[in-house]
């Protein structure tokens, strides 16, 4: 994104990186340890300040507090990783299929279910 962004547009993009480690760590109730494993799992690779420091999206934080909650029942961390990238990439998968099941739809003149 480009520094001259108004900052209100850069806060609210979800892949803006806002956070430090240490208030990642604070938001999601863990260490900056667990931000650490994570990223050495490769769940999420948080950008870097011009300082060197990581700095964290929300959309970081989500895929890291749902990774948390399956640490937490017992899952783990490299388990936990692998399926929440899972959980991503299905929920990507079927994003695509819903598009191209609207395209198919509207260029064979059917509408949808749900549409008037």
């Amino acid at each position: 994104m480009a520094a001259d962004t108004p900052l209100g547009d850069r806060l609210d993009d979800d892949d803006y990186p806002a956070y430090t480690m240490g208030r990642a760590a604070e938001m999601l109730g863990t260490t900056p340890g667990f931000l650490r494993a994570i990223g050495e799992a490769r769940l999420i690779t948080p950008l870097r300040s011009e300082g060197g420091h990581r700095r964290y999206s929300r959309y970081q934080l989500r895929i890291a507090a749902r990774a948390r909650e399956l640490v937490d029942r017992g899952t783990p961390i490299e388990a936990a990783c692998r399926i929440v990238i899972l959980e991503d990439q299905l929920e990507e998968a079927q994003r695509i299929n819903a598009e191209y099941r609207r395209a198919a739809n509207e260029a064979s003149g059917i509408s949808s279910p749900g549409s008037s």
